[in-house]
């Protein structure tokens, strides 16, 4: 049987060694435990991440967890859910989830 919090951290891991490579070097895990969660990948300021490395695909439920991370950090402008994609080891071959509420500030950010 395989450790579901094990496969989590690996996954984020995976997640935080993909940012750092790619111009995010201050992205990092962040140590849980808290009672408010505030998402599972600190770094990168106005950002909330959350990481699912899970079999089943769900992401109505992993977006409100997400929002609910976003309201227990005041100040974060925007955040996506980064689903692992079975039988994909390359995180940039992996999903990333965000309400389209959350994708049009992101569009207008990059001058569309």
């Amino acid at each position: 049987m395989v450790d579901s919090r094990a496969k989590g951290a690996r996954g984020e891991r995976d997640v935080v060694d993909y940012l750092n490579a790619n111009g995010y070097p201050h992205a990092e895990r962040r140590l849980s435990g808290a009672a408010d969660d505030r998402g599972d990948i600190i770094g990168i300021p106005g950002v909330t991440i959350e990481v699912k490395a899970r079999r089943a695909f769900e992401p109505a439920a992993w977006v409100d967890q997400l929002a609910e991370e976003m309201d227990n950090t005041p100040g974060e402008g925007t955040g996506f859910v980064i689903a692992k994609r079975r039988q994909r080891g390359d995180v940039a071959d992996w999903y990333a989830i965000t309400p389209v509420g959350l994708m049009l500030p992101l569009l207008k950010g990059a001058g569309w």
